[in-house]
This record gives structure tokens, sequence and C-alpha cells, in this order.
């Protein structure tokens, strides 16, 4: 993406932040600005995950920003009109070109109920807005909507209604997007299923309620086969993403344990290095320099042999030296998702209250939290390889210097010597 698009964008969330931290209604509970934030990171998932270019990006995840915007108007009906207002005032200032503003805002109507998506990127924008219905945020997110619609919209569901209301909802919704019919669809009907067996279960009479049932066999005859394959099926599923879950987990505590491994390998290494070589030096300047006046054959050798042990524990030390970096990252940073807060050096300077918060964020996010887990593991495999790079320089120095100063050495004591002959 051109960096004057991501300019645009950054600008485009500190605006609509600013937006709906002042201007919406404390009554609105459901399409806050976390529910937009979830929104582009939807989009963020469903383009990455088709692979959509960068052309279609920009007015992609714009509209994603803008498309609850309405809700600042106080009125919740026809709110989309009110987002593309509010999406195309800010276009506007910023210059961006006709095409891309239509696009936008063909994006931003796509998400009016019922949703009328016409190609690929309005279908993204469309699955996005109501990812929730098929993962397990969708009760909460339910209770958010219902209580909205009391406070905001004057309507106060009993629970029957609002079970009904929802059944037609999820009968009358679906996925655009090939991602949403096989992944998101399936924890979807699951939901849906779940709603109709409380339906059934609370129009029973009361005596019937009442009785508990002898057996597992008996709860589940109460349900149709479609309900009970249904249940199983978004069971099967969520068995599958905790195993998924668990092998990533083991997958990256393994290799967290294998480069830990490597590091201090390599750390114990260098500390033998340096360790001989201080060892050598000294035995070196403690012996050999007071007699070099006298052996003046010695004294190309042991020169040689200083410069290797010195060499080497420069490099050594080279391999072992610690890097932090500037300690200190902004709420931009936590929010664009560009600071890995698994490493020391990216927060040592920063104050509790703004770290707490970070973390909060980020164990919020699964894909942060992963990306943050790839960058760490990433970074310490580059910090590795330059460790090991030094390392090798220094062992190659210490062997070919050693056996350089060995053949120097003896080289001084077979060839003859100058004979030196006292005056008088």
């Amino acid at each position: 993406m051109a960096e004057n698009d991501l300019i645009v964008l950054q600008e485009a969330q500190a605006y609509v932040t600013d937006l709906l931290q002042n201007n919406l209604s404390k009554s609105i509970k459901f399409h806050t600005l976390q529910h937009t934030r979830e929104v582009v990171a939807a989009c963020e998932k469903l383009a990455d995950h088709y692979q959509l270019p960068e052309e279609d990006r920009f007015p992609l995840f714009l509209a994603a920003w803008f498309h609850d915007t309405g809700y600042t108007g106080g009125i919740a009906r026809d709110h989309e009109t009110v987002s593309i207002q509010l999406a195309s005032d800010f276009m506007q200032t910023k210059g961006i070109s006709e095409e891309i503003q239509k696009r936008v805002r063909g994006c931003i109507d796509a998400t009016r109920m019922p949703q009328t998506p016409s190609n690929t990127t309005e279908g993204i924008i469309c699955d996005a807005d109501l990812f929730h219905l098929g993962t397990d945020s969708f009760k909460e997110k339910t209770r958010l909507l219902r209580e909205e619609l009391r406070e905001f919209g004057g309507t106060d569901f009993s629970k029957k209604e609002w079970w009904k209301s929802n059944v037609q909802f999820l009968e009358g919704h679906k996925y655009f997007t090939n991602y949403g019919q096989e992944i998101l669809q399936p924890v979807k009907e699951a939901h849906l299923a779940e709603i109709k067996a409380k339906i059934s279960n609370d129009m029973k009479p009361e005596k019937e309620k009442e009785k508990k049932p002898k057996d597992k066999e008996k709860k589940e005859k109460d349900k149709s086969p479609e309900e009970l394959q249904l249940i199983a099926d978004a069971k099967r599923k969520k068995e599958k993403e905790k195993e998924s879950e668990r092998g990533i987990a083991t997958v990256f505590r393994i290799v967290a344990q294998t480069q830990t491994s490597l590091s201090q390998m390599a750390d114990s290494k260098a500390n033998i290095l340096i360790s001989v070589n201080s060892i050598i030096l000294s035995i070196i300047i403690s012996t050999l320099l007071t007699k070099l006046e006298t052996y003046k054959n010695l004294q190309l050798p042991v020169i040689l042999l200083v410069a290797v042990c010195v060499t080497t524990i420069i490099f050594s030390i080279l391999a072992t030296r610690p890097n932090v970096t500037s300690g200190t990252f902004t709420k931009e940073d936590i929010e664009q998702k560009r600071t890995n807060l698994l490493f020391f050096g990216n927060f040592h300077k920063m104050n509790l209250h703004d770290y707490d918060w970070a973390m909060t964020e980020l164990l919020k996010d699964r894909d942060y939290l992963y990306g943050s887990i790839i960058k760490d593991t990433y970074f310490l495999g580059v910090v590795l390889s330059k460790k090991y790079r030094f390392l090798r320089i220094a062992y190659n120095i210490f062997m070919y210097g050693l056996i350089l100063a060995i053949i120097a050495f003896t080289l001084a004591f077979v060839l003859p010597q100058p004979e030196v002959y006292a005056a008088g």
C-alpha cells in the first residue's frame, strides 16, 4: 500500500477514534469504537486470506473505519447515510480521487440491512461487520446489542421475543465470502440451533420443564436430529480449534526452548574463549615480556600470539554484547500492532499503567498475540545468527592464529640464532 494511503488511514483512524469517543451516546453498547476496531481487524484478516490487491485494501479499510460513524448522529435508522456523508467530507479534505470515494461509499452502503454487496470488496466488509455471528463472542455481542436497543432504540424485548428475533435474523443472514461460508457459517448455525432449542424448551409445560431427565439420552431426545447434528459439528469444530491452538502453543514453546538453549550455548562458548585467552595473555605478560630483550628470537611469535588472543577476546565479547532498544512505544503503535510487547527492550522505559493497558490489548487480540510471538521468534533468530557469526570468527581466529603462533615459536627455537659477543 502506498505511503500516502497509509498516512490517510492513520488519520482516518485518529479522526474516527476521536469522533466515537466524544460524540457517541453512552447508551450505545454494541456499535462502539471497539466494534469498529473489530470490523477493521476482520477486514484485514479477510483481505489477507484472499490476498486482496493493494488498490482494493485502501477503500476497504477506509470504509471499515467510517461504516458506523453515523451513530454519532443520534439515530440508528439510516445511520449508513450519515456515515457516508462523514466519510465523504473526510475524503474531500484529503484530496482523495472521486473513484476511491465512490468505492468507499459503496462499501459503507453495502452494510445496510439487508446487506447487498455488489463485488468482492463489499462482500468482505459485509462479512466483517457480522463476523461475530460465527464466533464464540456471539452471546456477549447479542447481549450488548439487546442493551443498546433497549437504551438507545427504546425497544425492550422480552426473553422469548429476543430469541425469536435472533432466529429470524440468523435464518435470513448469509455470508458472502468463502471464508465466511466455510469457517463462520457452521458456528453460526450452531448458535441458531441452540437458540431454537431454548425456544422449544421454553414452550413446554411447566411440569414437563421441571422434570429432570434420567440420563443423557433423554436430554438428547428433546432436540431434533438436525439440531443435534449442528451442535455436534460445532463441538467438533471447537475441539479442533482447541487442538490447533494447543499444537501452535507447543510449536512456539519448542522453538523458544531451542533458541534459548542455543543462545546459552553461544554465551558459554564465548565465555570459554574469553577465559582461555585471558589466561594466555596473563602468562605472556608475567613471563615472556620481561625476557624479550634477552631472547629477541621470541619477539615475533609473542606479538603474534598476543594479537591472536586480543582479537579472539574482542570477537567473543561482540558475540555476547547485549543490544537494548529505546524501550518506549505509543498508543498508536499498539493500535496498529507495530510493537512487540514480548521483548523487554520495547517497553522497559514505559510506566506500569501504559504497559498494563498495552498487554491487555495484546491478550484480547489473538492475531496480535500470535504475530508478536512470531516476531519475537524471528528477531531472536536474527540475534542468534549474529552471535554465532561472531563466535565462528572468534574460533577461527583462535584456531588458525594458535597454529601460526606455534609454528612461529617452533621456528624461533629451531632456526640458528646469531651469536652476540659482549665487548672486551
